[in-house]
């Protein structure tokens, strides 16, 4: 089971390293849309970067569940046309 744990979580982090990559911001930085984008954007690199330090610090479970917030940000930003991200593959689920 731990090492079902820690594949996930290497995944996950990828997962969201490579997302945050891909996402391109769509609104003007500033228009109330571009901020909200900008917010997005922010809070999944914060999450990437609690992962990280959750990682670092030997506790899996709350690193998995910080990347996939993270993502979540991303990928909820992209379904309402706040980034233009790939339609394809697996990063994304537009």
């Amino acid at each position: 089971m731990a090492a079902d744990l820690h594949e996930k979580m290497d995944r996950y982090e990828g997962l969201l390293a490579e997302a945050l990559d891909e996402a391109e911001a769509v609104p003007p930085a500033d228009t109330p849309l571009g901020e909200a984008a900008a917010e997005c954007e922010e809070m999944a690199q914060s999450y990437l970067d609690d992962g990280r330090h959750f990682r670092e610090h030997d506790d899996p479970v709350n690193a998995l569940a910080a990347f996939s917030y993270g993502h979540a940000w991303l990928d909820a930003g992209a379904r309402i046309g706040l980034f233009d991200v790939p339609e394809t593959g697996h990063l994304f689920t537009v």
